[in-house]
């Protein structure tokens, strides 16, 4: 019994939802966003809420369950408030900086590092050792920090690199002489 996809997604002001094609469609200020439904899963709409069901008991239809619940839900909070990711940068000369529509870096290669900025996806430079992402699709949010981290992630001993903001990088020491 799944303790997650019991408990239905509140629909929030100015966000709508329906049910098309066998794909759930959530719209609201920031854009659109649609899910396919599992044909194991009975998705519905009812009083501002939707609720997520599996149609048998088969071990799918139940692993199914949370997993759709939760989607729907960063679906509802995607279209309405939106998520973001913010990254540090640790280095001497290391930078970052947004030039149009690239995200230009430089991480102590012989070259700078551009990264064009993915559709629905916005990158800001608030100061030049700090990326922010912010997006409407938590899943595209996650992947494009992912592929910035690694263009130079975190190393063990000074640690120099990308990092997520509040991450702990794991330190070791050194040579002993």
């Amino acid at each position: 019994m799944s303790r997650v996809g019991k408990h239905p997604v509140a629909l929030v002001q100015g966000v709508s939802a329906e049910i098309k094609d066998g794909a759930l469609v959530v719209k609201g200020k920031l854009g659109s966003l649609s899910l396919p439904v599992h044909q194991e899963i009975d998705v519905t709409i009812v009083d501002n809420q939707i609720a997520v069901q599996p149609k048998t008991k088969t071990m799918r239809a139940r692993m199914m369950w949370g997993t759709t619940r939760n989607n729907v839900a960063n679906m509802v909070k995607g279209v309405s408030e939106g998520f973001k990711r913010v990254l540090d940068i640790e280095g001497v000369g290391f930078r970052a900086a947004v030039q149009g529509k690239d995200l230009v870096m430089q991480l102590g290669f012989s070259h700078e590092v551009r990264y064009p900025m993915p559709a629905g996806i916005e990158i800001k430079a608030e100061k030049p050792t700090q990326i922010s992402i912010f997006g409407f699709d938590r899943q595209k949010v996650g992947q494009v920090a992912a592929e910035i981290r690694g263009f130079k992630k975190p190393e063990p001993y000074k640690g120099k690199g990308i990092r997520y903001a509040g991450e702990r990088v794991r330190r070791k020491e050194g040579k002993k002489k």
